[in-house]
């Protein structure tokens, strides 16, 4: 069904942006900041995925996230990066929750990513949208962007565009 929309948040926005542009079945991606309820009320890079869930599934969404992201990793810089799916309702804000339990399997170490309910949207500055897609030979994009999209050939390949 397309009209489906989920919150994303893990790293840089540059960087999220690109993943899912580059997904069949994404329609939109908006890039900027995110908020959610206390204590997560604080604004933090993500993107809204604008998507048709007949091409493309909340579990291959919230599973390309986790791997294009450093899922595992409670750095330093979580408050700028938080690690999240931001579900636009209650209706979503469970299976987004199931799956990231369900999807924790895969990995070798605990995820810090949660679930959390949208609260705010504020999009980045304009001149940033579509960052990868305007120079993808920028320094920033070859040496962040680059190995996401690569690691999407390898794994993901049949969700490309």
């Amino acid at each position: 069904m397309s009209g489906q929309r989920i919150g994303l948040g893990g790293g840089c926005h540059w960087c999220t942006e690109a993943v899912f542009q580059s997904l069949k079945g994404v329609e939109r991606v908006e890039q900027g900041f995110i908020r959610s309820l206390p204590p997560h009320e604080s604004w933090s890079e993500a993107v809204i995925v604008h998507f048709d869930s007949g091409l493309i599934g909340l579990r291959s969404l919230i599973d390309i996230h986790l791997r294009t992201h450093a899922s595992t990793s409670n750095h330093s810089m979580r408050g700028k990066y938080r690690s999240a799916v931001y579900a636009f309702d209650d209706e979503q804000f469970e299976p987004a929750q199931e799956l990231l339990t369900h999807l924790a399997s895969g990995f070798d170490e605990p995820l810090v990513t949660n679930a959390l309910l949208f609260k705010g949207f504020k999009p980045s500055d304009e001149r940033f949208h579509n960052y990868y897609e305007t120079d993808p030979q920028r320094p920033f994009c070859r040496a962040y962007i680059d190995p996401k999209l690569k690691l999407l050939r390898e794994r993901f390949a049949k969700s490309l565009a």
